[in-house]
């Protein structure tokens, strides 16, 4: 046996909030939206990982230190887009060998993303 990849990621967030959470993961991050039979939770892809989101009726934000992080092509221009929307970025975490930041879905779940840094200082 040999575990090979992570399938799958579940994030819970507030029930009643599902245009909230659609908009910020299939709008402003454009992952598309698949479709399970039978569940209430929002499924999205990243790649051939999926994100479950499930409405909590009793939800609770997650611990500060816990996060899903996305590598991602063109960082720059994501950046541009979540800023645009007018999202708080944190930017003060340095990862040798990559640029990267923070961001918080509307149900204040903590996302990371970042990709490799081919030259150094590309923003700061």
């Amino acid at each position: 046996m040999a575990i090979h990849s992570i399938n799958h990621v579940q994030l819970p967030f507030p029930a009643g909030e599902e245009g909230a959470m659609r908009a910020f993961y299939a709008g402003l991050l454009g992952l598309p939206e698949v479709g399970y039979p039978a569940e209430d939770a929002l499924h999205f892809a990243a790649g051939p990982q999926r994100i479950a989101l499930v409405p909590t009726a009793r939800w609770q934000p997650a611990p500060v230190a816990s996060h899903l992080a996305f590598e991602v092509d063109n960082l720059p221009e994501l950046r541009g887009r979540l800023l645009q929307a007018e999202l708080p970025l944190v930017e003060n975490r340095a990862l040798p060998g990559y640029l990267r930041f923070y961001v918080k879905d509307p149900a204040g779940n903590q996302l990371e993303f970042l990709e490799p840094d081919t030259e150094a200082g590309a923003f700061a």
